[in-house]
């Protein structure tokens, strides 16, 4: 019931653990790598997110999305956060290798956007579309220039989850009877206010199968004398993006240098230079207190963060285009799908023919207005 028309779901055994994988009825596998697309899921979600996408897209495009580690169709594999993502990204690797799809365009969303930046600091893309993205340095704790607040990333990562919502993900809770319910945070938190999702049900079907397994979501924490108190530990979901072990500011010295697409919304709650998911910033708005000051402990700018290694990649010779999207949240793809699949589809044409201008020095900005 979660599959939507046209779009078909399996498990393959890799050499690191089984994926789950969301395929379109009728693609050729033998599609070259140029017209290739993968698509790469966020925090608490799967590859079912992705089906409307799919669904759009040409039909001589052989288009792929993955579950990752702990979530979906894949297995549960514990999360080793002191690699940063490349647990998800070598399992991304191992997943296309089987896949015979190695070299495609990626498109990473939200964490899966930090998955598909470390992806490519390793392996071959044809071009990166980031959409609402994991800051370049990690979720938390962190100037605007990458350096970190504190020696042990206080209040960064597992210790950060609710534990109610963490409680009922792993109860199936469907419904949306408290703030901290999955159909509520989905409301909340992954669309812009007032946003009405037709395929709401399959997206919350989707958030239940994060697996609250040890080593999965959201990890584990420890103790900090730095505030609030705690800071993370070395397994799990979020501890993998904690600033001492996830950085791909590295993009910037790539060659060659795919073509990168950079989708995000204006009220977007979770990536935001006031992230509602920030610590920090929940202690500038009172709502955890004790909070030191902005000397101590700012909020991180993670939009101003990316735009920074993205202008810096442009300026080193790549091309990058922004498509910022007004009144639109975390999920750029659900809520303006149209813009979101034309930006997608040109960034996928762009190959560096004879006739292409020259890259630009600095991003180029595309803007859509509401």
């Amino acid at each position: 019931m979660t599959l939507l028309d046209g779009i078909t779901a399996r498990t393959i055994d890799t050499d690191r653990i089984r994926v789950g994988v969301l395929e379109r009825d009728g693609d050729d596998p033998q599609t070259p790598p140029e017209r290739t697309l993968v698509l790469i899921h966020g925090n608490v979600s799967s590859a079912l997110f992705w089906q409307e996408l799919m669904q759009d897209l040409p039909g001589d495009l052989r288009v792929i999305a993955l579950d990752l580690r702990g979530f979906g169709d894949a297995e549960p594999a514990a999360v080793d956060a002191t690699r940063g993502v490349r647990d998800y990204s070598d399992d991304v690797h191992a997943a296309l290798t089987a896949l015979s799809a190695t070299g495609a365009h990626l498109v990473g969303w939200s964490m899966g956007g930090g998955v598909a930046m470390q992806y490519a600091l390793e392996h071959e893309v044809r071009s990166l579309t980031l959409q609402a993205p994991v800051s370049p340095y990690g979720f938390g704790g962190t100037r605007r220039d990458g350096s970190r607040l504190t020696d042990d990333d206080a209040g960064c990562g597992a210790g950060g989850a609710n534990p109610d919502f963490v409680q009922r993900l792993a109860d199936g809770d469907d419904s949306d009877a408290a703030p901290t319910s999955p159909r509520s945070v989905f409301r909340s938190g992954y669309v812009a206010p007032g946003h009405q999702a037709p395929h709401e049900d399959v997206w919350v079907q989707s958030m239940l199968t994060t697996s609250t397994a040890p080593g999965n979501y959201p990890g584990d924490s420890i103790p900090s004398a730095n505030w609030p108190g705690f800071a993370p530990g070395t397994t799990g979901v979020l501890n993998a993006m904690a600033p001492q072990w996830f950085d791909t500011s590295g993009i910037v010295d790539l060659d060659p240098k795919p073509p990168i697409l950079w989708v995000h919304g204006t009220v977007d709650a979770i990536v935001s230079d006031a992230s509602l998911f920030d610590l920090n910033n929940l202690g500038k708005l009172g709502v955890i207190p004790g909070w030191p000051g902005d000397e101590v402990a700012p909020p991180q700018p993670m939009v101003t963060q990316t735009r920074d290694v993205l202008n810096a990649y442009a300026a080193a010779g790549g091309v990058v285009t922004e498509l910022e999207l007004e009144g639109v949240g975390h999920s750029p793809h659900l809520e303006r799908p149209a813009e979101v699949r034309r930006a997608l589809l040109s960034v996928m044409d762009y190959l560096g023919s004879p006739a292409d201008p020259a890259p630009p020095t600095e991003a180029i900005i595309l803007r859509a207005s509401d």
